[in-house]
């Protein structure tokens, strides 16, 4: 069986059609998507679980608010794991919970 998984990272300019690739192996199809904040990275989530995906794995871009949000936007229907840098050395040292969170 063929494990359908993604990888989201958050850019502040990243456009999810424009940065989207997609790497096939026999064991895994991986979907690599940029988005500009944690609410596009919900969108995508939801539609990447629309699209069969299993797994999806968030870029240390995303604080522990941000994973939160993708986690309860997939609704148990895709398992969430994270990369953890906070602050991340991509986003000028901030934490994705300072830059994108609704929250703050």
């Amino acid at each position: 069986m063929v494990l359908k998984a993604a990888f989201i990272f958050v850019a502040p300019d990243a456009d999810p059609v424009k940065h989207r690739s997609v790497v096939t192996t026999p064991e895994v199809i991986l979907t690599t998507v940029g988005v500009a904040d944690y609410q596009m990275a919900e969108e995508i989530a939801k539609s990447l679980v629309d699209e069969g995906v299993g797994a999806i794995e968030l870029c240390g871009g995303f604080g522990i608010e941000g994973t939160a949000a993708v986690k309860k936007a997939v609704a148990g229907k895709a398992v969430v794991g994270v990369v953890r840098f906070d602050p991340h050395p991509g986003l000028e040292f901030r934490s994705g919970d300072d830059l994108f969170s609704r929250a703050g």
